[in-house]
């Protein structure tokens, strides 16, 4: 099983792009989740560094230029998905992640947070 720690990178990406109303709330994840060709065009455009701020963790034992480093991706390179985030804070649960799970947990109050103000 992956050594998850959580992504600070990502965790601030998405809280950013929350705050600037770049989320989609209403949203299939299996339908907006990236496939691999959007991942290798994001990681073409963007290296690892880009692409990993799209994944609340980081797999401390992966090599540092692979995708396998990351994991619980919450949007789709554009904007990120209330859908995303649920999918994450489940799947961290599942899998006894809890400081991905309350990170998700985290993001999803700051989108309750943004819309209540806006």
């Amino acid at each position: 099983m992956p050594s998850y720690e959580v992504n600070a990178a990502g965790v601030a990406k998405a809280r950013e792009l929350i705050d600037a109303g770049q989320y989609v709330l209403d949203s299939r994840w299996s339908d907006a989740q990236p496939d691999t060709d959007t991942e290798n065009a994001q990681l073409d455009r963007h290296g690892y560094d880009g692409y990993g701020q799209w994944h609340l963790a980081v797999d401390t034992d992966a090599g540092q230029q692979t995708k396998a480093r990351y994991g619980f991706v919450y949007g789709d390179f554009d904007r990120v998905h209330r859908s995303g985030l649920i999918a994450a804070k489940q799947r961290a649960a599942q899998n006894d992640h809890s400081d991905v799970e309350a990170a998700a947990d985290d993001l999803l109050d700051r989108i309750d947070e943004v819309r209540a103000d806006g």
